[in-house]
């Protein structure tokens, strides 16, 4: 590649963010890169990048945190999060021109990754690329290390999911329907219900937004109770779950996307259900589960191809487009995994 210079557009975090975020706490910054890996790097490769992931974690980083799983953002520097990318050079023996990879990438043109060990190269190539921005990265294993791994699932087992349409819950749902279990999800508009029982082959699902007293949504539903909740919400709607828990029922704790943008968060009431049913209730991180991502392809990519497994996006057209994709997912705008297309090829 030489010494070419080109453009590289990026979307800069102006400064830490307290509530809601909005676009405007973002800013595009035109830069130029040298489309070359500096001279002796090893473990470093350069790439253009394709596909962005906006994930709900990264409202997280948009704060000052210590002692998180993940760093926060640097105000004034590229936004960094997944992406699909193509390796236009590489300093690392691992990775060579022209590879297609996944993992941690910078929301602009190009970028230079020093953390190779966080990049996953892509063989399969006979499944949408972007779906290495969900169903087949992140958002894929988090589903199936929460569900297989976490909530220890049983046939005929009873299950609840909120924010069932999203990334994670919407591979939730299949995976316990594959396994014989009966499940419910929760969504926040009816074009989310209707795509969990229509395309997702949830036996049930309802809108939490038109629900007064969700305790009593969730006894229509579970008259016996739940064995396993898939969090990925917190406050109010734990709080009814935990009650509707059954005897050592268990709890994957992925996320809680109510909490994320509330300066002060909710407190929960029935933590004490935990003792009385003998509930086990686990967080967890996906990281610490991708020595499984070989084995979770070897069960996923045949039921991808099969029909057996559907996913969805929304997809956003252009880097331009990404600081309002992001911002959406925190009022659940986006109907599936929110993908941001930088470039086909």
């Amino acid at each position: 590649m030489g010494e070419e210079e080109v453009s590289n557009k990026q979307v800069i975090l102006k400064h830490y963010v307290s509530g809601y975020p909005k676009e405007s706490d973002m800013e595009f910054k035109n830069t130029t890169i040298k489309l070359n890996v500096p001279e002796g790097s090893s473990n470093v490769v350069l790439l253009k990048n394709l596909y962005l992931s906006c994930d709900p974690y990264m409202r997280g980083r948009m704060k000052k945190i210590e002692g998180s799983y993940v760093e926060s953002f640097t105000p004034g520097s590229p936004i960094t999060g997944y992406g699909v990318a193509k390796v236009l050079e590489s300093g690392d023996s691992n990775f060579q021109k022209d590879d297609l990879v996944w993992g941690m990438t910078g929301w602009e043109e190009y970028s230079i990754v020093t953390a190779t060990q966080t990049l996953f190269k892509i063989h399969d190539k006979d499944v949408p690329l972007s779906y290495y921005t969900g169903i087949l990265g992140m958002p894929g294993m988090t589903a199936y290390a929460g569900f297989y791994e976490v909530c220890s699932p049983r046939k005929g087992e009873t299950v609840f999911v909120s924010a069932a349409s999203g990334a994670v819950g919407q591979l939730v749902g299949q995976f316990a329907k594959i396994l014989g279990c009966y499940v419910v999800g929760s969504a926040g508009t009816k074009e989310k219900v209707d795509l969990l029982k229509s395309k997702f082959g949830f036996d049930e699902a309802f809108n939490y937004k038109e629900e007064q007293d969700l305790d009593a949504a969730l006894k229509r539903y579970f008259p016996d109770g739940i064995d396993i909740y898939f969090e990925n919400v917190g406050g109010k709607m734990l709080d009814a779950v935990l009650v509707n828990m059954k005897l050592h029922g268990r709890i994957a704790v992925c996320g809680m996307i109510s909490q994320y943008n509330l300066e002060q968060a909710e407190g929960v009431h029935n933590l004490f259900c935990l003792i009385t049913k003998r509930i086990r209730m686990e967080g967890f991180i996906v990281t610490n589960y991708y020595h499984l991502y070989p084995k979770y392809l070897e069960m996923i990519i045949p039921q991808i191809k099969a029909g057996k497994v559907v996913y969805v996006e929304d997809v956003a057209e252009g880097l331009e487009s990404a600081p309002s994709a992001l911002v959406g997912l925190f009022s659940g705008r986006n109907i599936g995994k929110q993908v941001v297309v930088i470039s086909r090829g």
